[in-house]
Order: C-alpha cells, then sequence, then structure tokens
C-alpha cells in the first residue's frame, strides 16, 4: 500500500546510545498538517522463550525504571542493528538466565509500540538447554523464575505478564507447541539475521 503520509521537514531533538527522538512535520492522509514526534531505536528488541524437553520455560522479573513497577518478562534485551539476531539472543540469554541452548527458531516479528516507536522486535525459541552461570549486566537486578509453559501462558491472561514482546512470544510458543505447528515453521520465515 502507497504511504498517504507526506514529510515536509524533519528535526532530531535527542539523542543518546540507544534512542533518538525526532519531531517530523507531516501531512496527515486527510491533507492536514500536524507534527509526528518518533522514537528511534538504535537496537532490535530481542526475546527469548527458552524450553526444555518437559515443557518448562524462564521468565526473569526485574524492577522497571520507566513504569515505575516490577515486571515479569522472557529474557529479553537489545541486539544492535547490523548484528546478527541470533547472535544477539545468544547472548541475551546466557547474561539473564544463565542458559546455553543448542537449537535456535525464529518464531516472531513484532514491533512493540508502533504509533511512536520504529522498534523491531524478534522472539526466538531456544529448546536443548544446559545450564550455566548468569552474567547479568550492571543495570539488571534480576530474579530467574523456572515454571511450565502453561503456568507462563496463565500469568499474561491474568495481566501477570505486561511486557508486549514477553506476551506476543509466550502466546505465539503456546500456540505452536499446541497446534503442532512447530515442526513446519522454516527457520528463514522471518530474516532477522542481519
Amino acid at each position: 500500500m502507497k504511504n498517504p503520509w507526506k514529510k515536509l521537514d524533519s528535526k532530531n531533538i535527542y539523542e543518546n546510545p540507544w534512542i533518538k527522538v525526532r519531531e517530523d512535520q507531516v501531512i496527515n492522509p486527510n491533507g492536514g498538517q500536524n507534527i509526528y514526534g518518533v522514537v528511534g531505536f538504535k537496537n532490535l528488541a530481542i526475546g527469548i522463550i527458552p524450553v526444555d524437553e518437559f515443557g518448562n520455560t524462564w521468565i526473569v522479573g526485574q524492577y522497571r525504571y520507566t513504569l515505575d513497577e516490577y515486571s515479569w518478562e522472557i529474557p529479553m534485551g537489545g541486539g544492535p542493528i547490523g548484528i546478527n539476531a541470533l547472535e544477539s539472543a545468544k547472548r541475551e540469554l546466557k547474561e539473564e538466565t544463565g542458559l546455553l541452548a543448542d537449537h535456535w527458531k525464529c518464531i516472531m516479528r513484532i514491533h512493540t509500540s508502533n504509533s511512536v516507536t520504529d522498534e523491531v522486535g524478534y522472539v526466538f525459541l531456544a529448546t536443548g538447554l544446559e545450564l550455566d552461570d548468569p552474567d547479568p549486566e550492571e543495570t539488571e537486578k534480576l530474579e530467574v523464575k523456572k515454571l511450565s509453559l502453561g503456568e507462563a501462558y496463565k500469568m499474561v491472561m491474568r495481566n501477570k505478564i505486561t511486557d508486549s514482546l514477553s506476551i506476543g512470544g509466550i502466546l505465539k510458543t503456546w500456540d505452536l507447541f499446541n497446534s503442532g505447528g512447530l515442526s513446519s515453521l522454516p527457520d528463514e520465515v522471518l530474516s532477522p539475521w542481519s
């Protein structure tokens, strides 16, 4: 579909190592002139659903500064744009949980908040797990919890998990496992490899 928006002008408002904020002067799809603020991300959002042979998964709890509340989430983090997303996923899983995985499959591409950001996320399923020592970043104080995939699904349905990447990843994994669709999903379907 052709883009109905027209950008007249653009200026950068703010930038740090993770994001940049710009303000665009635009003509909207109905012909009106407006401003549009866009938060541009310098990383991909990377989420991982680790699942063991018994149907267990791991979630991570941490206090989120932006929300001013505690949040249960799948293991996740940022992967620099231009770096292989799978390598970023492997690093994040090890950092946050200590888990290593033999088998990886990208199961989802997601836009986390597409009305104000250009952030793109990828969710990976990790299986063939082995436990090592976690290595969290200096800014992370994490609580790691092992639970069944069914329990994680219930946490989503009861609003105990509210992060969009986590919700999407858990629901997609739950559906794939219950429908038998995982074996028919080709590795290259979402192409997050660069």
